[in-house]
This record gives structure tokens, C-alpha cells and sequence, in this order.
């Protein structure tokens, strides 16, 4: 039997595990990625039962859990009142996941765990400093033209996955449009090595609503392992990038959160620009879009990443399929279960959680607020909420999807 040949661009943690996940089905797999180094900066962290189930399918569960925090609870607060409305128990889904909680680790952990793996694979090459130019495809291969230290290459694969981010390349030379909003405020993200858990009464993940100043709270282990927390706020109507990101403002919005008589340890601030986008299709031939160059959301509720691991699982059971012999018919499934329940399950639920927390009609906040607190009160409805937040709903419902 013929080695069948993978090339996935992008060695972020959804290109890496779709690398990882194949090359433990016997593929022959290169992982292409544009820069030197795995990239550092701080983006996603929160992980959910059901990609944690995935990432154990993988062999990475047990370093993964080491490395990061377990998060059995999340809160919902009141910012203005400064109040805790509800707290979620990821432990009511025992009997429905091996994982029932959440563990922060820092995306880039993934990545390099991954990427240990994978060397110590035969039949992988991991190549940094080698840039997807473009490719061309035929009904039986894809050939993937490459700038890399040596010079050009043109690479010959069976299939082609994208994992190059938003601003995807591969995603781009096919031609498929990024269909979606921008959202007109920034995001800006404010890291301390001040404990909020032990100064406000909060757990590892909390959202605070507020109609002027909502606020994403979560603690990380860092790289030292010590722990530091993240906060993330929207940026003001006019607020330059300079004016969000000075001592003054960062203080001011960690003040806000929880007013303290000392000066906030700040390690790293950052402002980004966000997007609600989907490609209008994540397939094209033998090429196939996963993680955020096929799709991108706000990050309240984290549910990016994990959907993006998601896609990475899918591609390597239907590569799978398809080698062992099913008909090729077999990728236009990719759409149906990964398109669509992103569209469903991914953008409709981080739209609404960003407009619950940022809710200015005092009546309507309120409203939104009660609801919360009545859901988590509520075992039955409380289930109903964590299987759908922690995307146990969305693998299941795509399982069913032939």
C-alpha cells in the first residue's frame, strides 16, 4: 500500500495536532510553518471536556494537565455590583466525560507538546521557516510550492491542511471568502501576577458583566508554573491603541475590577482587533481549512481553539476513512459537521455571551442576570448549559451528521 502523503501549514496547536493525530493513523506528514518559532503570545488557554477527550486520544492528556490548572467551576459576576450572580460545576457532566472540567493552559503549550511528539515520529518532517507561496491540485494530488531555508520546493501531497490562521494563505489562493463582522471595539488583555482568587473571592474563570467596562478573568499557569491572571476588556469608542495600552488605563480598568490600595503587578498587556468570520466553505478539492483560517469568534467562552481541535480530529478519522477505503464522498461531510456546528454552536453562543455581558439596558441586564442564576440553580437546565458550552453537545450532534 502506497504511504499516503498529508502537508499541514501552520504549526499553531490546531496545525500540530492535526499533524499528530495523523501521523499516529500511519500517514506520512509534513508540518509546514512561516516563522522560526512556535508563537508565544498570549491567546487561547481554556480547554473543554470535549476537546480535552481528544487531546488524551492523542497521548498528550497527562503533560497537558501538568502544565496547566484545572478549572472545575466558572462564575458569572455583576461588575457594577461587584457580586457573584451564579457558578457553574463542570462535575454534573461525570457521567457524560472522562474530563469533567476545564484546564487553563497556555495554546502554545499544545503546540510544543505536540511538536515533541511528532519528532520522535517516523515519517514527519516539522519545518520551520518554510512559507506556503501557493499550490495547485489535481483530482488525485495537491503540489504545495514552499520557500524554505534551502531555497524553493515544490512539496506533493495527497491532501492539504490549512491551519495558517485568519489571515490564511492557503485560504486565500483557493479563492474562498471570510464571510462575517468585525467587531468595532478592540480587545484589549491585561496580564498580572496579582492572585484575584484571594483578593475578590473568585474562581480560575469568571465573567464579569458590566454595560461600559464587561470583563474576562482567568487565571493560567505561566510558564513558571507560579500562576498569573488575564483580564480582558473592550476598548473604549475612542480610545487609541497608545491610550488602551498606557500604565494609566491598564490601572484603571484592573481597579475597576477589583479595587486594591496597591499597584497592580502588570507582566504583558496587548490589543487586538476581532472578528466574527467563517469561510464559505472549508473545502476545496483536496485542500481542507481547520482552526482559525477556517473560522474566528470573540473569545468569551473560548470556544475557538477548541472547535479548531475539533476540525483537526475530524480531518484525521475522515483521511482515515478514506485511505482504508471509503469513497471520497466521504470530505463533503467535512462542511456539514465542522461549517456548520461552528456556525451554530460557536459563533450564535459567543455572540450571546458577549452581548450578556455587555447588556446597557438596566432592565434587560437584569433580566439577563436572573436568567443565570435561575440556569444555575437548576441542575437539569445547568447540564443543559455546560454540555452546550463545553461543546459536548456540538461532537455529539456531529457524530450524528453522516
Amino acid at each position: 500500500m502506497t504511504q499516503h502523503h498529508i502537508v499541514v501549514v501552520g504549526a499553531g496547536p490546531v496545525g500540530v495536532i492535526a499533524s499528530l493525530a495523523c501521523a499516529q493513523r500511519g500517514f506520512k506528514v509534513t508540518l509546514c510553518e512561516a516563522e522560526s518559532a512556535v508563537d508565544e503570545s498570549p491567546r487561547a488557554a481554556t480547554t473543554h471536556c470535549s476537546t480535552l477527550e481528544m487531546i488524551a486520544n492523542v497521548g498528550l492528556i497527562d503533560r497537558f494537565v501538568a502544565e496547566g490548572l484545572v478549572a472545575r467551576y466558572f462564575q458569572f459576576w455583576d461588575q457594577g455590583r461587584r457580586e457573584r450572580v451564579a457558578q457553574f460545576d463542570h462535575a454534573i457532566l461525570k457521567d457524560d466525560t472522562a474530563y469533567p472540567f476545564v484546564v487553563q493552559t497556555e495554546q502554545h503549550k499544545l503546540a510544543y507538546m505536540g511538536i515533541d511528539a511528532l519528532r520522535a515520529m517516523p515519517d514527519v518532517s516539522v519545518r520551520f521557516d518554510t512559507r506556503v507561496l501557493d499550490l495547485s491540485q489535481t483530482d488525485t494530488q495537491v503540489r504545495v510550492n514552499v520557500q524554505g531555508p534551502d531555497g524553493m520546493e515544490t512539496l506533493q501531497a495527497d491532501y492539504v491542511v490549512g491551519a495558517d490562521g485568519a489571515r490564511s494563505t492557503l485560504r486565500k489562493a483557493l479563492g474562498i471568502e471570510f464571510e462575517g463582522i468585525t467587531w468595532p471595539e478592540k480587545f484589549i488583555v491585561l496580564t498580572v501576577l496579582d492572585d484575584f482568587e484571594q483578593m475578590m473571592g473568585c474562581c480560575y474563570r469568571n465573567y464579569l458583566a458590566d454595560p461600559d467596562a464587561w470583563t474576562n478573568l482567568f487565571k493560567i499557569s505561566g510558564d513558571d508554573g507560579k500562576g498569573r491572571w488575564r483580564a480582558v476588556f473592550p476598548s473604549g469608542a475612542d480610545e487609541t491603541d497608545e491610550m488602551a495600552l498606557s500604565d494609566a488605563a491598564a490601572h484603571r480598568r484592573l481597579q475597576h475590577v477589583c479595587p486594591t490600595d496597591k499597584t497592580y503587578d502588570l507582566v504583558h498587556r496587548n490589543i487586538y482587533r476581532v472578528h466574527q468570520r467563517v469561510a464559505a466553505t472549508f473545502r476545496k478539492g483536496r485542500v481542507f481549512l481547520a482552526g482559525d483560517s477556517a473560522h474566528v469568534n470573540n473569545p468569551i467562552g473560548g470556544l475557538g481553539l477548541n472547535s479548531g481541535i475539533h476540525d483537526a480530529m475530524e480531518l484525521a478519522t475522515m483521511f482515515t476513512e478514506v485511505r482504508d477505503g471509503a469513497d471520497t464522498a466521504v470530505f463533503d461531510r467535512y462542511n456539514r459537521r465542522r461549517r456548520d456546528l461552528n456556525i451554530e454552536f460557536v459563533q450564535q453562543q459567543t455572540v450571546a455571551n458577549k452581548k450578556r455581558l455587555e447588556e446597557k439596558d438596566p432592565a434587560k441586564r437584569a433580566a439577563a442576570l436572573d436568567h443565570i442564576r435561575q440556569t444555575a440553580e437548576d441542575p437539569v437546565r445547568a447540564k443543559q448549559f455546560l454540555m452546550r458550552s463545553s461543546l459536548i453537545d456540538s461532537v455529539r450532534k456531529a457524530q450524528a451528521i453522516a
